[in-house]
């Protein structure tokens, strides 16, 4: 199966109406600048921000504007990097699942608007599946998939090989998805906000 082909407009368009169904707001943008101006127009000033580790994010050009710092938020992850004392930076790690927003991608996202996000570590898991009160998601149309099934087909089948290759390039070390989150809808009595930035384009894995 083509794992890479960016879904037509009428299915990312199924994908928003049923996005907004499971209370989670689907954005449509055309290019990665779009999808870079969007999320500066998101974030507040003095937002304090966390992010994962995301391919996506990279190509559109949002890692590299945080380093920049020509912003005016709390950026969580350059505190940890920053701070040298071990025990210290484990206090950091925990005490930014509480960020007010969390930025990553998703490895599948189907028709029916849920999503998956494997993680090794299992690190970024508490920001999305509870802890962080905003989350946004940037999203190549190449990841859109069916169902859920076909999402978890298309993490084995495709995303684990490239990203473990990616880091045997990177670091010599490999991945495993040995955590998995399906987040389904965003229930309504938790007051918070999940946005998907689906981006015409392919981004990411």
């Amino acid at each position: 199966m083509n794992y890479n082909t960016v879904a037509s407009n009428n299915i990312i368009n199924e994908v928003l109406k049923n996005l907004s169904n499971n209370n989670i707001e689907g954005i449509f943008v055309q290019n990665k600048q779009e999808a870079l101006d969007k999320i500066k127009e998101l974030i507040p000033a003095r937002a304090s921000i966390m992010n994962g580790s995301s391919k996506t994010l990279e190509q559109i050009g949002f890692i590299d504007y945080l380093k920049t710092d020509n912003h005016s938020w709390n950026n969580l992850h350059k505190n940890i990097l920053e701070e040298k004392n071990p025990e210290k930076q484990a206090l950091l790690r925990k005490q930014a699942v509480l960020s007010d927003y969390y930025l990553g991608s998703v490895h599948a996202l189907s028709k029916t608007g849920e999503f998956i996000i494997a993680s090794n570590s299992g690190s970024q898991l508490p920001h999305i599946a509870y802890t962080s009160t905003n989350l946004i998601f940037v999203v190549g149309a190449q990841k859109i998939v069916a169902t859920i099934n076909e999402g978890l087909k298309r993490l084995d089948e495709y995303v684990i090989p490239l990203e473990d290759k990616n880091l045997m390039e990177k670091f010599n070390a490999h991945t495993y998805p040995s955590k998995i989150l399906i987040f389904k809808k965003e229930p309504s009595f938790m007051q918070r906000k999940v946005r998907i930035i689906i981006v015409n384009e392919v981004l990411g894995f």
